[in-house]
């Protein structure tokens, strides 16, 4: 497992690293994102960093996603107690956010836990929101994304091919949550999660960790992906 998370990590060195701020534009309609942490390092003596997060979106809708977790459009920052805030339609926004209350011992993370975008939710829970809490706590989450996180992606056209127990993301998370590489930092944040799958698993993640590895047949289209990636880029450049 080791030996095929260090080649997942070495030949997306082939892309470019994206970092805050960019232009959504310069992104795909459809693919796979690969998020990397400035604190993060691959291995006790590594040179690299290592992936904490990989996600993907339905149909058309990688920009959006994107947008979602850095909070690009910021009038979503104007949310009340009948408006759900930007970490209920992003769920890394709310795992980081889940960290940060949970090691300030806050238990504001009980009502943080509430999806407000269900509508039960929001008729009959709003009462309990401290709105000028979760706007702090929203743009510390926003600070944290814009200035400690980059990201890498491959672009992948069918929703199949990239979702669910039998598209790749899965493959690809089952290969780093499960790599002896793969270890978070003593200072990472997601240390302080609820979560045990993401303090165990050095991952801003909870599903496909106990998915098996990519075979033969997947490094062959991570591969044909990352060759159609790099064409792709350079004849928008």
């Amino acid at each position: 497992m080791s030996d095929l998370c260090k080649w997942l990590h070495e030949v997306l060195e082939q892309l470019p690293v994206i970092r805050f701020p960019f232009k959504v534009e310069q992104l795909p309609e459809n693919g796979i994102y690969f998020f990397y942490e400035n604190s993060e390092i691959l291995g006790p003596n590594g040179d690299r960093l290592r992936i904490v997060r990989i996600g993907t979106h339905k149909q058309g809708n990688f920009r959006s996603r994107i947008k979602e977790h850095y909070l690009l459009d910021e009038s979503k920052m104007d949310f009340n107690k009948d408006v759900p805030k930007p970490s209920d339609r992003s769920i890394f926004r709310k795992n980081i956010g889940r960290a940060l209350l949970n090691r300030d011992e806050d238990d504001y993370l009980q009502v943080w836990e509430i999806d407000f975008t269900e509508r039960k939710n929001r008729e009959f829970l709003a009462h309990t929101r401290d709105i000028d809490k979760e706007k702090r706590i929203e743009l510390e989450i926003t600070r944290i994304l814009r200035e400690h996180f980059s990201f890498r992606f491959v672009i992948v056209d069918t929703q199949e091919e990239r979702m669910g127990s039998k598209g790749l993301e899965s493959s690809l998370i089952g290969t780093v949550a499960n790599c002896e590489l793969f270890k978070p930092s003593d200072n990472w944040l997601g240390k302080y999660s609820p979560k045990g799958q993401i303090r165990k698993s050095g991952l801003w993640l909870v599903q496909h960790l106990k998915n098996g590895p990519i075979n033969e047949n997947d490094r062959e289209f991570i591969l044909n992906a990352i060759k159609r990636t790099k064409e792709w880029i350079t004849n928008r450049v």
